[in-house]
Parts: C-alpha cells; sequence; structure tokens
C-alpha cells in the first residue's frame, strides 16, 4: 500500500492555512478545458519489457531531423556539432558537475566558464558575459527585469520580430515585477516605428534580428532614441552563428544583449536543453542576473579562477539578489566553447557563409514556385513564406513524405496568419535536399 503521510485533518488544517476550500480552489488558475476530469486511460502496471516495446513503438512515429531533409528553425537550428564535442563533455568530471559551489575547488569548472564568457562577449561585441542562463526566451525577460533596476523606469517596448515565446516569457516575469510590456503587432517589415513609442518613461527596447521572420534589423537608430531618453537597447537574437556575418549588437549601441546559443555546439535533442547568452556593458554589471566567473591569482602567485559575482538568491539575501531563477547551464556552455574553440573566428565566419549561401539558394528557387512567395527583403539562414494554402496543412503534408519543410507562424502565435511559412535552410541543407522540398511544394501549391 501506497505511505501517505497526512491525514485528513492535515490537509484540512493546511488549506484553511492558506485560505482554499479544498484542493480544487488551487487549481482555479488552470483552465477548466486544460483539466482532465477523469484518469487517464491507462494500465496500473506492465512489465518493463512490454513498457519499453509500447514506448519505442510510439517514438517511432516521430520523423528524426537527421534522417530526412529538414527545413525548420524559429529559434531551435540543426548544425553539424563536432564528434569531439560530445566526446569532450562525456568526460566524467565535466559530465557530473553541475555548478560550482565550491567554486575555489572547481578550478576546471571554473575556467570552462571563464573562456565560455570571453567568446560570448567578443561575439555579442559587449564588455562583459555572465556563465549562462536557461535559454534565450529566459534571458529575455531578465534582461528586462535588468532594464527596470538600472533605469528605475517600468516601461518596456517590445518591438514587432520578437519570438512569440520570448514576448511570452518576458511578458509573464517582467509584468510581475511592476513592467509595464508593451508588444506590438507582429510583422515582418523592419520598419518598426519603434522611434515614435519611446520616451522619457522608457526602460528598454527590445529588439531581435534576424528577427522571427528573418528579417535583418538595423539597430543603430533604435539604439539612438533609447539613449536620447535614458533607456537601454536590449538586442535578441536566436541563431548565434548569424553573429559570424553581421555586426555585432554592441557595435550598433546595444546595451544588454542576449539570445539562444543553442545552434553552436548543442544539438537539437528533441527540444533541449538549450542555453542561454547574456551580455552587457561593463557600467551596468552588478545588475546582471547569474553568475560571472574571473581570473585571478593564488597565494603561490599561479593564475587561478573564481566565482567573482554571483547575486542570484541562493548566494545573498533574497531582497539584493538579482534574480531568483537563473542558474548557469553547464554542460551546454561547455558544448558551445568547445564548438567555438575548433571554429575560431575564421571558421566562424565561414560557417556564416555557408548558411547563408544555402539560405539564398533555396529561396531563389521557392521564389520561382507559383503559390510561393518569399517576402523578405533581408535575411541569414531563415526566411518567411507566404503561400496560397494554408502553412499548417502544407506542412503536415509535407511530414507525409518525410520532409520536414518548416515551421507555420500558426504554431507560435495563434494570432498569427495561417498561410505564412518559416524556413530555414543551415550548412547541412545540400541541392538534392532544397530539390526535394521544391518539388514537393510544388505539387502541394497546384
Amino acid at each position: 500500500m501506497r505511505y501517505l503521510p497526512l491525514d485528513n485533518e492535515d490537509r484540512a488544517e493546511m488549506l484553511e492555512v492558506i485560505g482554499v476550500r479544498n484542493v480544487e480552489d488551487l487549481f482555479g488558475c488552470v483552465p477548466k478545458e486544460a483539466r482532465l476530469s477523469e484518469l487517464i486511460d491507462l494500465p496500473y502496471h506492465q512489465p518493463e519489457s512490454e513498457v519499453e516495446k509500447h514506448m519505442t513503438k510510439l517514438s517511432n512515429k516521430s520523423i528524426s531531423a537527421s534522417s530526412v531533409p529538414f527545413f525548420c528553425g524559429a529559434g531551435a537550428y540543426k548544425h553539424h556539432v563536432p564528434s569531439s564535442v560530445d566526446h569532450l563533455i562525456q568526460r566524467s568530471e565535466f559530465l557530473t558537475a553541475y555548478t560550482p559551489y565550491q567554486p575555489e575547488i572547481s578550478q576546471g569548472t571554473l575556467q570552462v566558464l571563464f573562456e565560455f564568457q570571453s567568446q560570448v562577449a567578443i561575439l555579442t561585441g559587449m564588455e562583459v558575459a555572465n556563465a549562462s542562463m536557461y535559454d534565450g526566451s529566459t534571458a529575455c525577460a531578465e534582461a528586462v527585469v535588468m532594464a527596470k533596476r538600472v533605469t528605475r523606469k517600468h516601461k518596456a517596448i517590445i518591438a514587432p520580430g520578437l519570438h512569440p515565446h520570448y514576448s511570452l516569457a518576458t511578458d509573464t516575469l517582467a509584468s510581475s515585477v511592476g513592467v509595464d510590456v508593451c508588444i506590438l503587432e507582429q510583422k515582418i517589415s523592419s520598419d518598426y516605428k519603434v522611434l515614435d513609442l519611446i520616451d522619457d518613461e522608457t526602460a528598454c527596447v527590445v529588439v531581435q534580428s534576424p528577427n522571427v521572420f528573418g528579417e535583418i534589423v538595423d539597430l543603430t537608430p533604435i539604439a539612438e532614441k533609447a539613449h536620447l531618453h535614458k533607456a537601454l537597447l536590449i538586442a535578441v537574437f536566436t541563431e548565434p552563428v548569424a553573429l559570424g556575418l553581421i555586426k555585432s549588437p554592441g557595435e550598433q549601441g546595444a546595451d544588454i544583449v542576449v539570445g539562444e546559443g543553442q545552434g553552436i555546439g548543442v544539438g537539437l535533442n528533441f527540444g533541449g536543453p538549450h542555453v542561454g547568452l547574456f551580455a552587457c556593458n561593463k557600467k551596468h554589471v552588478r545588475q546582471m542576473p547569474g553568475r560571472i566567473c574571473g581570473e585571478t591569482i593564488d597565494a603561490a602567485g599561479n593564475r587561478a579562477f573564481v566565482l567573482t559575482l554571483s547575486t542570484r538568491e541562493q548566494h545573498i539575501r533574497r531582497d539584493k539578489a538579482t534574480s531568483n531563477i537563473c542558474t548557469n547551464s553547464g554542460l551546454c556552455c561547455l558544448a558551445f566553447s568547445i564548438h567555438m574553440s575548433l571554429l575560431g573566428g575564421d571558421g566562424l565566419r565561414k560557417l556564416a557563409i555557408l548558411n547563408h549561401e544555402s539560405a539564398n539558394l533555396l529561396a531563389t528557387r521557392i521564389d520561382k514556385i507559383k503559390g510561393a512567395k518569399v517576402l523578405n527583403n533581408t535575411f541569414f539562414n531563415e526566411f518567411t513564406v507566404k503561400l496560397d494554402k494554408n502553412a499548417k496543412d502544407v506542412v503536415h503534408s509535407l511530414a507525409n513524405k518525410n520532409i520536414l519543410g518548416g515551421v507555420p507562424f500558426s504554431r507560435l502565435s495563434k494570432a498569427g496568419p495561417k498561410d505564412i511559412l518559416l524556413i530555414c535552410a543551415t550548412e547541412i541543407v545540400d541541392e538534392h535536399d532544397i530539390e526535394s522540398l521544391c518539388k514537393a511544394l510544388e505539387e502541394e501549391l497546384r
């Protein structure tokens, strides 16, 4: 029999203390349509072999990104990850280490994080970076909250083109701490009219480039207008490889740069884990969430590494913490850092060129298909296509032909147009893949 430590009197007392009538009231914020009215129809127990057989059967219904032509992006990108990355991160001293709670002892872990921070700072064109965060969306949310602390103002402008999931995560966190989040209507055009909305009450402007539609945005005029009103520009990216070709956000005047690092060293892994990148100007470093590893000299005069700043609630008084949700995605940081080290600056640039060339070839080919129109003026390796049919239906039909042909925008945003398809081509896409997609797309749009 199950051991249940609480009896009915215990439960009644607990409910009375927190001020609810019954257990069901605790779930009142969950929409009724999302709640189960009865138990799921599952057997109470099965032999392990039967469970394994059943789960294998279910998994075989999925199409692996590595087994078919793959054109999905929208915030998670498939790149080639060298086998040496997986080999090194599986060394026991890295694989089993979580986070340096006794940092002076964990010199290897600290050095990895120090090198990672240096790489992120160079990549983003910023002065300092932290030891990572959960993912790009939570990094974006934390950046807006940080802007409130720095400026002591409460208005955050979310420019069109920010990934809808990032917008939702940001609104959820920032609005809960008193930030008035203004999310502008999604549209592909880079002519956002954001400049007209920046005023003296603005704490920050959040702009993604390349944005969720793949469009590259000039951040410089937005930064200039924001700084004129003592607001911060938060630059966001979801594809780190793009920074190998595009002028860095720091060079364009960004005050905080956040994004997703998954595209370098970290596989898709069926949706996670990912790694959030966070960088800013040095003058704001004490308001930056997360940890920072620094370099020093030990008592014997040797080079050593320490946890220089750690301003989260596990380390200092909760009311003084800059964040109580952020952590360091250590293993993904390591994978990112190893891959970056293998590439180097020239290698990253060459990889970015391969991505852009592949996307150009695909966009040119798709634009010739009747019923499909590429909407972008600029793009890196991802672009937006308007179809004459429902994009979701087309994607499902392509999947039945073993082609993963992109992400319908309506999947990211329920309010989004139904005929918009986001298509990505990285270095793994070859001419045969492109021909397969275009031929199938022509058949679907007849």
